[in-house]
């Protein structure tokens, strides 16, 4: 399993919106995610800073990195644009954060 985190920015007028988009996201959005790898996929928002942390749990990278490319996701970032920051092809402005630090539970025998 792959752990992603990265931060993103929603704007400070939009965290309502931003949740109730994501409540109701939509179907072909969410069955393009699993297809692509996902296990888990949590936002969290740090309200103050109108910051986003995303955290993924993936299967595989490479098929994660083709998400970006399908029609749908394309979509999603257009419908998205209005209540974040985004790059002029409206997917999202993120940064990447790497992992410092991982402690798991083992299964108990």
């Amino acid at each position: 399993m792959i752990r992603k985190a990265s931060l993103m920015k929603v704007y400070e007028d939009c965290h309502n919106e931003y949740h109730k988009r994501h409540n109701e996201l939509w179907p072909e959005m969410r069955e393009m995610l699993l297809a692509h790898g996902v296990i888990s996929y949590s936002i969290f928002l740090d309200e103050p800073t109108s910051t986003l942390f995303a955290y993924l749990e993936l299967e595989d990278e490479a098929l994660w990195n083709q998400a970006a490319d399908t029609r749908i996701c394309r979509k999603w970032w257009d419908s998205m644009k209005d209540i974040m920051e985004t790059h002029a092809d409206h997917r999202p402005v993120s940064r990447d954060l790497k992992e410092v630090f991982f402690l798991v539970r083992e299964p108990e025998e």
